[in-house]
Formats: C-alpha cells, sequence, structure tokens
C-alpha cells in the first residue's frame, strides 16, 4: 500500500483510475506531440513523474495529470528545438565539415549513402563521427566490443570512400 498524506492508496486503485482515464490523457497528449508514439511517451513520463510525487500528493487527480503531461511536452518541445538548433548549427558550419563536397547534393547523397550501409556500421559511423565517441565507450552502448566497434567503423569508411573523399578523421 502507499502511504498518501494520511491517506492509503493502494496499486489498485492507480489500476483503475488509469484504466477510466488513459484514453482521454491519451488523447490529450496527443494534441501535444507529433505521433502517437511520442504521445505514448509522453503519457508515460507524466505517469511515472506523478508516481514517483505520490507521496506529496492527497489523491489521484486527473487534473494534475493533465498538468504534467502539458508540462512533459513543453519540456520534450523544447529538448527537440535545441537539438534542431544544434544540428543546423552544425550543418551551416563553414569549417567543410568531415566531408569535402564534390556537388551540392552529396548531402542528399552522402545520406542516402549511410542509409545504404548494414545498420551495424551506420551506428558505429554516427556515434564516432558525429558523437565525437571512443571505441571503448561505442562498445559499451552498443554492447559489443571495441576492437568490434573499430572494424565495424572501417568498414563502413570503406563503403562510403567509393563514393565520396572523406578526410583522415582521428
Amino acid at each position: 500500500m502507499i502511504r498518501t498524506m494520511g491517506t492509503q492508496i493502494n496499486a489498485d486503485e492507480w489500476h483503475s483510475f488509469f484504466r477510466e482515464w488513459s484514453d482521454r490523457l491519451l488523447l490529450f497528449a496527443r494534441q501535444q506531440s507529433r505521433s502517437l508514439a511520442d504521445a505514448e511517451d509522453i503519457l508515460q513520463e507524466a505517469m511515472v513523474q506523478i508516481w514517483g510525487k505520490r507521496e506529496v500528493f492527497p489523491r489521484i487527480d486527473s487534473g494534475l495529470l493533465f498538468m504534467q503531461i502539458r508540462r512533459v511536452a513543453i519540456d520534450r518541445a523544447r529538448r527537440e528545438k535545441r537539438r534542431e538548433q544544434r544540428e543546423q548549427e552544425y550543418a551551416n558550419a563553414d569549417d567543410g565539415g568531415f566531408f569535402e563536397s564534390r556537388k551540392p547534393g552529396d548531402a542528399l547523397d552522402l545520406e542516402q549513402a549511410l542509409r545504404a550501409l548494414p545498420n551495424e556500421q551506420q551506428e558505429v559511423l554516427v556515434l564516432k563521427i558525429w558523437g565525437g565517441q571512443s571505441f571503448e565507450a561505442i562498445g559499451r552502448t552498443l554492447d559489443i566490443s571495441p576492437n568490434t566497434a573499430a572494424s565495424r567503423y572501417r568498414y563502413g569508411l570503406e563503403h562510403l570512400r567509393s563514393n565520396f573523399q572523406i578526410r583522415e578523421l582521428k
């Protein structure tokens, strides 16, 4: 049982509440997001946050959950906007980036070439080049050995070199 400001709320009451309100809460989250998957993530995050603070609130309250869904959605949108701005700044950087362009369409060609690689090589290339991760860190992230990460990186670069001139990467 969960103690909440002198009131006892058990897990069955939370489940019952969620069954009754889940469709409405999800609909509200959907209005705050770009996709159903994002809405489900927002709802889940809001529920987890409320659950973590359950000792502060006297009872289960739909209004509180609507408010928390809105807060989570706003925070998520802000993070996404900041991420997009960072990516745009990087894309607009005038340092030539990692790849030397042959012609204006090369960015799209590069994206297509990356997508044509096996997923394992794509992951390692993105983590190494754009993520700035070491092979050891990549190995931990992908649950592979650092040597496997290095091999996948080397094979991915070899495939890309057949279509692009790539400056030496460290």
